[in-house]
């Protein structure tokens, strides 16, 4: 897997109206290969960054760039690099499937209708079935057909989960890890449950109240981060944020290399340090977000 950014946030601000941001000061480098997992709550500005990326969002200071290209500059050679299914897919309730994969033909040459067939048939989707009759989770599973069909070399998708089953998320996420890893792919798969998504993801971005959190690979997350009980010993300086846990205890995420741990200490699931930033990022009532 390479090193090398394939996308890039550098002082990324964006704001609504007069008062409202979204992003503020994103700095993020994302490599290239496998799948990182964009986690964070509703309203943390995930669909915002990934339109940003895709061009359908201007930002308001700062910049991104796609494998080098600036979308607002460029964003013909950025749509031809990525392949994206947004949070709402909005297919024609008039056509079949079929008629959808057409459509992707016509309207982009280069679309690999067989291949998007093969990987409907991975999703138990019929090809000849009315866009009308399906269901909202089905939907997001034809999204992601048409998005592989493109054989796109970055691969975008904004909470795709969200209207899934359990089956089918698995289903999903079974046939996204198999094409990025055949094909060398990069995908970016926003989710505000990191349970959804922990499986197949190599890197973890937390995003929380439009500000980065927490980027790391999966591996090191969990290798240097540790849980410590209520009145447990924390190291000076390395706590990183306090939540309640099932039964009402409190928690501290902590942050340590493995060689420092105390007694005092267990190691943390992903959710678990998830939630330790998210908690760390809390807004106070009355605070600004920018």
């Amino acid at each position: 897997m390479s090193t090398e950014p394939i996308l890039e946030a550098h002082d990324l601000a964006k704001r609504y109206g007069r008062r409202t941001w979204a992003l503020t000061g994103i700095d993020l480098a994302i490599p290239q290969g496998g799948i990182t997992a964009l986690v964070g709550p509703n309203a943390a500005g995930k669909s915002t960054l990934i339109k940003t990326w895709v061009g359908f969002e201007r930002p308001t200071r700062g910049n991104v760039t796609v494998a080098g290209i600036d979308p607002q500059k460029d964003r013909s050679s950025v749509l031809g690099l990525v392949g994206y299914v947004p949070q709402s897919p909005s297919l024609y309730d008039g056509l079949s499937i079929e008629d959808h994969l057409d459509l992707a033909v016509l309207l982009r040459p280069e679309f690999d209708r067989a291949y998007a067939l093969r990987r409907l048939d991975q999703l138990g989707i019929p090809a000849g079935q009315g866009a009308k009759s399906l269901s909202g989770g089905q939907q997001a599973q034809v999204a992601l057909a048409l998005a592989l069909g493109t054989r796109a070399s970055i691969l975008l998708l904004d909470e795709p989960l969200a209207s899934l089953d359990p089956l089918a998320r698995r289903e999903f996420l079974h046939v996204l890890t198999d094409a990025v890893r055949s094909e060398g792919a990069t995908a970016l798969l926003s989710s505000h449950i990191v349970t959804d998504v922990e499986q197949a993801c190599d890197r973890l971005v937390v995003l929380g109240v439009g500000k980065i959190l927490l980027h790391d690979t999966v591996s090191d997350a969990l290798a240097t981060h540790w849980l410590a009980t209520e009145g447990a010993a924390t190291p000076a300086g390395a706590a990183i944020g306090s939540f309640g846990g099932p039964s009402g205890e409190r928690l501290t995420l902590v942050r340590q290399p493995a060689s420092s741990v105390g007694p005092d200490l267990r190691p943390a699931s992903l959710e678990e340090v998830v939630l330790g930033y998210l908690a760390s990022g809390r807004v106070v009532p009355g605070e600004a977000a920018a």
